[in-house]
């Protein structure tokens, strides 16, 4: 049993319970929508403990002393997926950092009500106090029916509110409801169905184990007795006695030899034969057929063979280019702005260590973590519009076919595509996903995909090495894009068939009818997700990107920073016998080769000469091993480092003075460096290793355990290894 919590009142010396109330019902029903309404801005999200499920809870408005939890959208208390597992050790007191609710709020989809009573006939079973939500109510009217709110509530012995989330109806009723909940000495709710006599004997004698063990109260005792032998997932739990594990064995070994009607088929049945007949007292009317006809016109293009493709097509189009149209703006602001606090943090802080920790490290940091919030923003707003107008179900119903080859279903089809843009709300996208292996294939296979940052790699490596034809590039391009999805659905495949391998999870997903956006709700879930990446990623991603700048940084040597200070005040003493650009050209310079010194007595540079050993098969030198290290905080430093490294001034990935240092760059004995060869073997390099702190860090968050995130780094840094070599070595056997 957990123990109550409470809240204290900061206006008086008393204290006031907490009461907890969780909010379940199916996915699509409108629980987010009344969610918001009932807590109003005043909710906070976060992850439950050990798992990547959300959590969302806030105070009822008006009442802080009510908290409300909204549980994941599920079908039944089954434990199929994270999320039913979530919602049913949740009420029946299980969750290690989640207390036991007090009440519970029912939302059901009113125009779907038979489907959605399963599960409130499951929760109603638990025994605690419930209040039932009907919502959608609206479209029951539209239809030609009417359901009686009474009678359904007298039915189920619970309190039921009629609801239409989107435009707030109901809302102040089901406020009110809640409350009452908390000082109601009404009875709680009851099983009001039967089994068979044999079925009635084994609940019996699994809800006295658990009473006599102290498992549970005599209330709660019935419904989950009938939830153990409904489901066998449960009866294995190791928090379960000893004594209740052996009465399920009995009861299993009986049922064996009585019958052949498993227990659980027989409990499924006479509960929907019970709710079918409380459907049919309370809903009166001819459903019209007009009120769905919409829908299904729709679905028979949308969802067509060949238009369904096309409409998809031309749908993921606009959210790709939309993504990077509307975050271009916004991350060349912040960089902007970044820019602008690195440069008056140089200027008003004397040269040393805290001036560079400051700029480069802290400030650089926080810029990097910044820079992804836009697009890890706006995608999720794109996906919340095309899931709450029902059009993401259906994306997911086409791509069904083409992602079951790989052995993942259509809902990897999103997350993949998004990782094209930032692999960060990629993975994050992920959570739409049940079942825990093709969720964890998915998020594997996600780094493949050539996101935006490895594109100034490309744009430089492809511009400086290749042929100059802007066809060949181009196709180059294409080429590094398609075989990155190549690779990702390869690896999901093997993974799928090895580590991963498990029963097929098949691919079961309610087509909700096509409706408006709204636009709080779509507003809200960008923003949850957005801020939980910055709560959680960005603080590793910072604290990672301030380690790379001390690696590249130290050991400090005061020797050189003094040398380099007067160098520069004799350059500043002669400016007026040279032209104020050619003392900026001077200082450049001067700056250009501190950083190089720096960088080449550094920890890295130290490593990078200590590992070019093992580069030279794939045709590196240790520069660019320095490169490759300090990608791994952003891809797109590699550019910056090579600027660093070769003396060029500019950073810009199509800068010609860069790609003329690249060029320009040789081997201890004047070979080139950077030839086509090494262009290619260093582009594959890119397009399969993974070299970005922000994608480790989402991983680590979304899989709750670093051991994935070191997996992760493993196998793709050994993919990539090896397969540059492969490059390499038979380009240079070929003569190339």
């Amino acid at each position: 049993m957990t123990t109550p919590a409470f809240a204290e009142d900061r206006h008086s010396a008393t204290t006031t319970r907490l009461f907890r109330v969780a909010m379940v019902g199916n996915p699509n029903c409108g629980k987010t929508t009344l969610f918001n309404a009932l807590t109003g801005s005043r909710h906070k999200v976060g992850n439950y403990a050990g798992v990547t499920v959300e959590k969302r809870e806030g105070h009822l408005v008006g009442d802080p002393s009510i908290r409300i939890l909204d549980l994941p959208g599920t079908y039944s208390l089954a434990s199929i997926s994270p999320d039913e597992a979530i919602v049913r050790d949740v009420l029946l007191g299980h969750a290690s950092d989640t207390p036991r609710p007090d009440a519970v709020l029912l939302v059901a989809d009113a125009s779907n009500l038979e489907r959605n009573l399963f599960l409130a006939g499951q929760v109603i079973e638990l025994g605690l106090p419930v209040v039932l939500a009907c919502n959608m109510i609206d479209q029951v009217e539209r239809s030609g029916c009417q359901l009686d709110l009474a009678r359904l509530g007298e039915q189920l012995g619970v309190e039921v509110i009629g609801t239409v989330g989107s435009s707030g109806k109901g809302v102040d009723d089901l406020h009110a409801a809640v409350t009452r909940a908390r000082v109601s000495d009404r009875p709680r709710p009851s099983r009001r169905w039967s089994a068979s006599k044999r079925i009635e004997a084994a609940v019996k004698t699994i809800a006295d184990s658990l009473m006599a063990a102290g498992h549970t109260d005599p209330a709660t005792a019935e419904g989950t007795a009938l939830l153990l032998l409904c489901h066998a997932e449960v009866s294995t739990q190791n928090h379960l006695p000893p004594s209740v594990q052996q009465s399920l064995l009995d009861t299993e070994r009986l049922a064996g030899t009585e019958s052949t009607d498993d227990p659980s088929a027989e409990i499924i049945r006479r509960r929907y034969d019970w709710l079918r007949e409380v459907v049919d007292t309370c809903m009166t009317g001819t459903r019209h057929e007009a009120a769905a006809s919409a829908t299904d016109r729709l679905d028979r293009v949308l969802t067509h063979r060949i238009w369904g493709y096309a409409f998809f097509a031309a749908i993921m189009t606009a959210v790709f280019c939309g993504l990077f149209a509307a975050a271009a703006p916004l991350i060349s602001l912040i960089d902007t702005c970044s820019g602008w606090l690195r440069d008056q943090t140089i200027v008003h802080l004397p040269s040393g260590v805290l001036r560079d920790l400051l700029s480069d490290g802290i400030i650089a940091g926080v810029g990097a973590v910044l820079a992804f919030f836009p697009q890890v923003c706006i995608l999720f707003l794109l996906m919340a519009l095309l899931e709450d107008s029902g059009y993401m179900a259906r994306a997911a119903f086409l791509m069904n076919r083409v992602m079951t080859k790989v052995g993942l279903n259509g809902k990897s089809f999103i997350p993949l595509l998004s990782c094209h843009a930032c692999a960060v709300p990629g993975i994050m996208a992920t959570r739409t996903i049940e079942n825990s292996r093709d969720r964890l294939a998915t998020i594997l296979a996600a780094p493949f995909m050539s996101c935006s940052a490895r594109l100034p790699v490309y744009a430089l490596l492809i511009g400086a090495c290749l042929p100059t034809r802007a066809w060949f590039q181009g196709a180059a391009l294409l080429g590094l894009y398609a075989f990155g999805v190549a690779a990702g659905f390869a690896v999901a495949k093997l993974f799928k068939r090895t580590l991963l391998r498990g029963p097929d999870s098949g691919f079961i997903i309610e087509l909700p009818p096509y409706r408006m956006p709204r636009p709080t709700a779509v507003l809200l879930a960008a923003w949850d997700r957005g801020k939980l990446f910055l709560t959680k990623a960005g603080t590793i991603i910072l604290a990672a990107t301030i380690v790379i700048w001390a690696l590249t940084h130290y050991p400090w040597s005061s020797d050189r920073a003094v040398r380099f200070a007067r160098e520069r005040a004799a350059v500043e003493a002669g400016s007026n016998l040279v032209p104020h650009t050619e003392l900026e050209r001077q200082l450049i310079e001067l700056n250009q080769q501190e950083r190089r010194d720096r960088l080449d007595g550094s920890f890295a540079g130290q490593l990078g000469r200590t590992l070019e050993p093992i580069l030279r098969p794939m045709g590196f030198n240790w520069q660019i091993g320095v490169g490759l290290m300090s990608s791994f905080a952003a891809r797109e430093l590699f550019v910056s480092t090579m600027s660093i490294v070769c003396g060029g001034g500019d950073t810009d990935a199509h800068s010609p003075a860069l790609r003329d240092k690249l060029r320009a760059a040789t081997w201890p004995d004047g070979r080139p460096l950077f030839t086509p060869l090494t262009a290619i073997a260093l582009l594959v390099f890119f397009a399969l290793a993974c070299q970005c702190l922000s994608t480790i860090a989402v991983v680590h968050t979304e899989t709750g355990t670093w051991r994935w995130s070191a997996f992760m780094i493993s196998y793709m840094s050994a993919l990539a290894y090896l397969t540059t070599v492969l490059v390499y070595q038979t380009g240079t056997a070929m003569g190339f």
